[in-house]
C-alpha cells in the first residue's frame, strides 16, 4: 500500500456513521475550518471481501493515537451516495462495510478505485483516500455459442487462419481469459492473440490439406482458460464443414475502420458502413456481413445489415460507461469463405449530466452562540461528465450569514460567516447552487434548513440531597441497589441528564470501586461483594450533568449501608481451639451446680448473627453435667458420686442465630479426682482416646519384645543391686537427719496463701490441700498430698 497524507499534531477525530439529525450540536460546535491540503492515500482490498474485513489502519497512517482518533471524531465521507467502507474510531481500522463486486462497480475498467475522504474535526482536516478493488477469479470464461460452425473449402491451403468467437470473462488482469486450446485433431491448431485493449481471441490455423472425400466434417472442442489460481475454463464445440473448391475469399477495403460517435446519438443511428468484395461469381461471390460476438457489450449495442454492411446502434451510448468499442466484422461469401476487419468506435462526451449536490453531513440545528467558521454542513458536488462538462462551480444564493469553504478537492463545507442571533432570525433556508462549464451549462441546487437553538442556562437538580441505599454483605456484583433521579427544566438535549461518580479525595476509601451508576438511568449497581466486617458503610459523591455545552451539573451524596450476613462462624477463645481436648479437674465431693469450666467464644458478625448460644451436645454421662445457654458455663447437674467414671468427655456446641446458623465445638476432658496424685494420673491419659493408650502400649511391647527378653537377665541383676544399695543409703540418711516425728502445718499457716478455686478456677473454694513436710525437706519433693475435706 502506498500513502501520502498531510498531518498535524493534536488532531482529534469524529465518530462516523451516525444519522444526520443525531449529530446535531455535537458535530458543529467549536469546529474551526482551517485551510488544508489533501493528498491521496492508497490501499487495496480484494473484491467480494467479507463484511468487516481489514483494509488498513488509518490511525497508524495518520500518525494518530486511538485516543486522538476518537476525540477528533474521525469519519469517512464517500465520494458517492453509497458508503462501502467503515472506520472503527476506537482502533483506527478501516474495514469493509459490505461485500463489493468489482465487475458490478467497474465492469472491465482497470484499476477499479473507490474514493472517499477521511474527515477529522476540531480542528477540521481531510485526507483523500482511494481503495483499489483487486480482482479475484470468480468468473469462468463462457462462450456465447456452445457450437461454432466453420465452413472451409477443401482447397484451403495450410496456414490459413480462422477467427473464432471469443469467450467472455468479466474478470480482469491475470484472472481474465489467457489462452485457448483445442481438442486433439489432425488438421487444426489454435493460437491465442491479443487485441490492443488487452482482450485475447483465438485464431484457428489449418495445419494440413483438407480432403472432403476422406472427411467432410471435422468436430473438436475448444477450451478457454483464465489465469486464476486455480484456473477456470469454458468449452465450446467447433464443427468444421469442408466445402468444395471456392478459390477466392472476400477482401475488405480496409482492415481497420475508425469512427467517432456522439454519446447522445439516438437508437438506429448509422455508425459506419463496411465494404468487402469477392472476385468469384454466383453464390461464391455473394457476401454476407456479420458481427463476430467478441463481447456482450458489442452484441447489445451494435447491429449490422448482412447485405449492405451498414452498422447501426441498437441502443443509445453513454460515455460515462464505455468510451471505446472494438467490433470484429466478418464477410463471408456463398462458398463459405470469410475474412474479417476491425472497427473502432470512439464515443464523444456531451454535457448530458447535470451536477449533483450530495449532502454528507448536515446540522439541522445550530446554537446561537456558535462562533464564526462553525461547520453547518459538509457536501460533495459530482458531475459524471468529463473535461469542461465535468468542471463545476458552487455558490450560495441570497445574503445570509454563511459561506462555502473548499476543504480539499472534496468535500465542501458550509460554515457560518458571522455571529448569529436567534432573537432576530430563528431559522435559515440556505440554497446551494452548482453549475458546470459545459455548453450549454447545466445547474442544480439544494436547500438546507438550519434552525437556531438557545444556549444552556439551567443546571440539573437532584430530588434528594442524600440518597441512602442498602446492600447485603457478600451480595454478587451487578445487583441493583436503587436509582438516582435528577431533573433539568430545559428541553431537548440540554435536558438529557447523565450521572457519574466523583473521584474520592486522596487518602480516603476508594468507594467508587464498590458501586457504579448507569450514566443514563441513574441506576446504582454493586461492582463487587463487600465484607461487613471491613466496610459497614461508605459514602460517595454523585454528579449529574446535562447535555448542554458547556454542561451544567449538580452533586448529591450517596450513602450505602452494608447489611450484615451470617458469614462468620463462632471462634473459641477458651478453651483454646488448637488443643485437641482441654483437661479440667472436678473433685468427687463436688455438689450440684459446681462450675467445671466457662466456654468463651466470639463471632465477628453483628446483630443476631453474633448472638451465641451454648449447649452440651455430648457427654460421657449425660445426666452429670449441664451447660448454660447464654453464659457458656458448664456445671454439674447433680452431685458427683463414686459410681461416676473417673474420666468424662464433654462436647460443647456454640451456635449463632444467623440464617443459616453457624457453629463451633469445644471438646473438654474432665477428671473426677480424690487428690492431686489421682488428678495427675488421670490427666496423663487422654479420656477421649478410651482404650487407645492400652492398645498403643501393647503394640509398643510387641515391637520391643525381643529386645526386652534379651536384656531381662541383666536388668534383673542390676535392679536387685540397685534396690539393696538404695535401702542402705536411705536408712543411714534417715538416722542422721530426720526428727522422730514429722510436723504437719495447720490450715492457719496457709491462710494468706491458700489456693482458692473460686471465680474462674476449676476447683471449688472449699477444696484446699494440706501439705505435710519434714523439717529437712527443703531440698526434697512433696512426700504426701491429701485433700482436706470439710
Amino acid at each position: 500500500q502506498e500513502r501520502r497524507s498531510g498531518r498535524r499534531k493534536g488532531m482529534k477525530l469524529r465518530k462516523s456513521e451516525e444519522p444526520l439529525p443525531g449529530r446535531a450540536v455535537a458535530l458543529i460546535l467549536l469546529l474551526c475550518v482551517s485551510g488544508t491540503r489533501a493528498e491521496t492515500a492508497r490501499y487495496s482490498v480484494p473484491e467480494e471481501a467479507e463484511r468487516g474485513s481489514f483494509v488498513a489502519n488509518i490511525a497508524k497512517d495518520l500518525e494518530l493515537t486511538d485516543k486522538e482518533l476518537l476525540t477528533r471524531q474521525a469519519r469517512l465521507v464517500p465520494e458517492g451516495e453509497k458508503q462501502h467502507f467503515q472506520l472503527n474510531q476506537h482502533t483506527g481500522d478501516l474495514v469493509v462495510r459490505e461485500r463489493m463486486d468489482r465487475e458490478e462497480l467497474c465492469g472491465q475498467s482497470e484499476p477499479c478505485l473507490v474514493h472517499f475522504e477521511v474527515l477529522l474535526e476540531n480542528p477540521l482536516q481531510s485526507f483523500r483516500t482511494e481503495v483499489r478493488l483487486t480482482d479475484i477469479n470468480d468468473h469462468a470464461p463462457v462462450f456465447l455459442n456452445k457450437e461454432i460452425v466453420l465452413k472451409t473449402s477443401e482447397s484451403t491451403v495450410p496456414g490459413i487462419r480462422f477467427l473464432l468467437e471469443s469467450a467472455q470473462d468479466p474478470d480482469v488482469g491475470n484472472n481474465s481469459l489467457q489462452h485457448y486450446s483445442i481438442g486433439s485433431n489432425e488438421y487444426f491448431l489454435v493460437y491465442t492473440r491479443q487485441r490492443s485493449d488487452g482482450r485475447r481471441y483465438a485464431e484457428l490455423v489449418l495445419d494440413r490439406d483438407l480432403d472432403r472425400e476422406q472427411q467432410a466434417e471435422i468436430t473438436f472442442s475448444i477450451t478457454a482458460v483464465d489465469g486464476g489460481t486455480p484456473p477456470r475454463s469454458g468449452t465450446a464445440l467447433i464443427h468444421v464443414v469442408v466445402l468444395d473448391i471456392n478459390d477466392n475469399i472476400p477482401i475488405f477495403t480496409r482492415s481497420l475502420y475508425k469512427v467517432s460517435v456522439m454519446e447522445n446519438s439516438s437508437q438506429d443511428t448509422v455508425v459506419l458502413v463496411v465494404s468487402a468484395s469477392d472476385l468469384d461469381s454466383g453464390t461464391n461471390g455473394e457476401i454476407v456481413y456479420s458481427i463476430v460476438q467478441n463481447s456482450v457489450e458489442n452484441f447489445e449495442t451494435f447491429k449490422i445489415n448482412p447485405k449492405t454492411g451498414q452498422i447501426r446502434l441498437k441502443k443509445p451510448l453513454d460515455y460515462e460507461e464505455t468510451k471505446t468499442y472494438e467490433i470484429d466484422v466478418q464477410a463471408s461469401d456463398g462458398g463459405g469463405l470469410s475474412t474479417h476487419c476491425r472497427v473502432e468506435v470512439q464515443v464523444k462526451d456531451v454535457n448530458d449530466n447535470a451536477p449533483e449536490v450530495i449532502i454528507t453531513s448536515l446540522a439541522s440545528t445550530l446554537s446561537e452562540a456558535a462562533p464564526p467558521n462553525t461547520v453547518v454542513a459538509l457536501f460533495n458536488v459530482r458531475d459524471r461528465d468529463s473535461g469542461d462538462n465535468g468542471r463545476t462551480t458552487c455558490e450560495l444564493t441570497g445574503e445570509q450569514p454563511f459561506r462555502i469553504t473548499l476543504l480539499a478537492t472534496h468535500p465542501y463545507a458550509l460554515v457560518t460567516s458571522e455571529t448569529l442571533d436567534r432573537e432576530q432570525v430563528e431559522e435559515y433556508n440556505v440554497t446551494v447552487q452548482v453549475r458546470d462549464e459545459g455548453s450549454p451549462a447545466l445547474s442544480a441546487s439544494k436547500t438546507l434548513l438550519v434552525r437556531l437553538l438557545d444556549v444552556n442556562d439551567n443546571a440539573p437538580t437532584f430530588t434528594q440531597a442524600i440518597y441512602t441505599m442498602v446492600m447485603r454483605e457478600n451480595e454478587p456484583a451487578g445487583r441493583s441497589l436503587g436509582r438516582l433521579s435528577a431533573t433539568d427544566p430545559v428541553a431537548g438535549e440540554n435536558a438529557l441528564v447523565r450521572y457519574a461518580l466523583m473521584p474520592p479525595p486522596a487518602g480516603t476509601l476508594a468507594a467508587a470501586s464498590f458501586v457504579s451508576v448507569d450514566a443514563e438511568s441513574g441506576t446504582v449497581r454493586s461492582l463487587r461483594p463487600l465484607d461487613y466486617e471491613k466496610v459497614p458503610a461508605f459514602e460517595v459523591t454523585v454528579r449529574a450533568a446535562d447535555g448542554g455545552s458547556p454542561p451544567l451539573s449538580a452533586q448529591a451524596v450517596l450513602r450505602v449501608v452494608v447489611r450484615d450476613e451470617n458469614d462468620n462462624a463462632p471462634v473459641l477463645l477458651h478453651p483454646p481451639p488448637d488443643n485437641s481436648a482441654a483437661g479440667e479437674l472436678v473433685p468427687r465431693w463436688a455438689p450440684s451446680g459446681y462450675l467445671v469450666i466457662k466456654v468463651v467464644a466470639v463471632d465477628a458478625d453483628a446483630g443476631q448473627n453474633a448472638w451465641l448460644s451454648y449447649e452440651l451436645a455430648k457427654a460421657t454421662e449425660p445426666g452429670l453435667f449441664r451447660g448454660g445457654l447464654h453464659s457458656g458455663e458448664v456445671r454439674t447437674a447433680r452431685a458427683v458420686s463414686e459410681r461416676d467414671a473417673p474420666r468424662q468427655r464433654l462436647i460443647v456446641l456454640v451456635r449463632d442465630r444467623g440464617q443459616p446458623s453457624r457453629s463451633a465445638t469445644a471438646t473438654l476432658a474432665v477428671a473426677l479426682v480424690d487428690d492431686f496424685y489421682d488428678a495427675f494420673h488421670q490427666l496423663d491419659q487422654d479420656p477421649a482416646s478410651g482404650q487407645q493408650p492400652q492398645v498403643a502400649e501393647e503394640e509398643m511391647l510387641t515391637t520391643y519384645l525381643i529386645t526386652s527378653l534379651a536384656c531381662v537377665s541383666s536388668l534383673f541383676l542390676l535392679t536387685v543391686v540397685g534396690l539393696t544399695a538404695n535401702t542402705l543409703c536411705k536408712a543411714r540418711v534417715w538416722a542422721e537427719l530426720s526428727p522422730p516425728f514429722p510436723s504437719c502445718y495447720a490450715d492457719g499457716d496457709f491462710a494468706s496463701d491458700g489456693m482458692g478455686a473460686g471465680g474462674t478456677d476449676t476447683l471449688s473454694p472449699a477444696y484446699r490441700y494440706e501439705m505435710c513436710l519434714t523439717s529437712g525437706s527443703g531440698r526434697s519433693e512433696f512426700r504426701f498430698l491429701r485433700p482436706v475435706l470439710p
